[in-house]
């Protein structure tokens, strides 16, 4: 059971500011604790302040701790700015960076809206449950990551700062993009998406940037580009990893002059458009690999955003399922309804594929059933390695598999992660690297 009084945690040493903040936060009706570390606040903190400052401990690493998975904001605080460690944090989940003293107007706004989602949220804790979603854009989903997602959205979209979506195969990246083409300043222009990993390298250029009659052999007339179909609107760019190296340099030129050239042509075209990019991909293992030049990502990373894998989505698997089973009723004028066991079977399964497998079961057992969806409509939902065998769908996508057969071999291995790194043909260095990856994404979306 929730406690009725939001919690508000301080990990600080500095005890005039935190003597100050605590007024300012019991003023704002919290219950203050002070501490060492995350783990000791229960129940978990509505808001959390970590300071950057000390000397024994690191701030990006509680950031990492399950006892902040559901915290409404993170702010990291310090006397000074350190801009590497701060980027380093807010890619980790953390919301804002306040340099000591705090501005006390904002602070005391930001406060009130935390203090008022946290009353909301212990007031429904008892309610019946339902399957209705919270909708934000195009975006659906109840459960604590999204959220997070949906405050973080709100507070990019009106600027034209880049954004890098970061996020596994079918988590809804192009649904996150057009909202934030939505509740943009340029949403009244349009929204266009290229996909970075279904362009034959030699038309790459072409394709981007456009080119003139004539510049190639095959141009019979002027081409426009997608930079230029998106003038004055945003430019989706989608799989940014597997972009030819060679036309990431061009890229980030364009960015950073706001203007580019057609292929063939002589005349540069200024370019007024708000770039969304996404990754299924980790971007630090695709600098290290050599996919992703390592000045472009911090041009287009100025804003990263971490999508949530639907196995941390808690209610939203339901949720979700009840959403597409309505939708395809409406389309087809049935009546179809699921039963529990199969919903309990869905809400058990690990979902590789995320929210566009449910969506692929859910209209295969949809056909399958008469008037009700029973667990024998399903697809068998069993992604548990046995013995020396491991289970991968046809169609999923490579960053998926890669992960069920990194955490399989561990397992096999008793967890020695050399072993399991020599079976798998890595570095000990990149299976660490794929590790923690995949612990800051789980740690800062589960469910508590």
């Amino acid at each position: 059971m929730k406690s009725a009084v939001p919690t508000a945690l301080i990990v600080d040493d500095d005890v005039r500011h935190t003597r100050s903040l605590s007024a300012s936060l019991r003023k704002a009706g919290f219950e203050v604790v002070v501490g060492e570390d995350s783990i000791g606040a229960e129940p978990a903190p509505a808001i959390a302040f970590l300071s950057l400052d000390l000397p024994h401990l690191d701030a990006l690493e509680l950031l990492r701790d399950v006892g902040l998975s559901n915290t409404i904001e993170t702010v990291l605080m310090a006397s000074s700015d350190d801009p590497k460690r701060v980027r380093a944090g807010i890619a980790n989940g953390a919301t804002y960076f306040f340099c000591k003293p705090f501005d006390a107007g904002f602070l005391d706004a930001l406060l009130a809206d935390v203090f008022s989602e946290a009353t909301r949220a212990a007031t429904s804790v008892d309610a019946p449950a339902t399957n209705a979603l919270d909708q934000f854009g195009q975006l659906r989903g109840s459960s604590q990551p999204m959220r997070k997602l949906f405050r973080m959205l709100r507070k990019v979209a009106p600027t034209e700062t880049s954004v890098l979506l970061i996020g596994e195969s079918g988590t809804g990246k192009e649904l996150v993009a057009r909202t934030l083409h939505q509740l943009s300043e340029v949403a009244d222009g349009p929204f266009v998406a290229f996909n970075c990993a279904a362009v034959p390298k030699d038309l790459f250029e072409s394709e981007l940037f456009g080119h003139e009659k004539g510049s190639f052999s095959g141009a019979t007339q002027r081409h426009l580009g997608f930079f230029e179909r998106a003038e004055g609107g945003t430019l989706f760019l989608d799989e940014i990893t597997e972009m030819p190296v060679e036309l990431q340099v061009k890229l980030l030129r364009v960015l950073e002059e706001s203007r580019f050239r057609r292929v063939g042509g002589e005349v540069d075209i200024d370019s007024t458009v708000r770039i969304v990019a996404a990754t299924n991909r980790v971007p630090e293992d695709a600098i290290e690999e050599g996919q992703l030049r390592e000045d472009l990502y911090y041009r287009i990373a100025r804003f990263p955003v971490h999508l949530p894998p639907l196995r941390n989505r808690g209610d939203d698997i339901a949720g979700l399922t009840q959403y597409f089973l309505n939708e395809l009723n409406e389309q087809n004028h049935t009546g179809v309804v699921i039963d529990a066991a199969a919903c309990t079977q869905l809400e058990r399964y690990h979902w590789p594929g995320n929210v566009r497998e449910l969506r692929s079961v859910i209209e295969r057992a949809f056909i399958l059933a008469e008037s009700t969806i029973m667990a024998s409509h399903l697809p068998p939902l069993d992604d548990e390695p046995r013995g020396d065998q491991l289970r991968i769908s046809v169609g999923e996508s490579i960053e998926d598999a890669e992960r069920k057969l990194i955490f399989a071999t561990l397992k096999a291995s008793g967890g020695d992660k050399k072993a399991a790194a020599e079976r798998l043909g890595l570095s000990l260095r990149t299976l660490y690297s794929r590790l923690s990856h995949y612990a800051d994404e789980d740690s800062q979306t589960r469910e508590s």
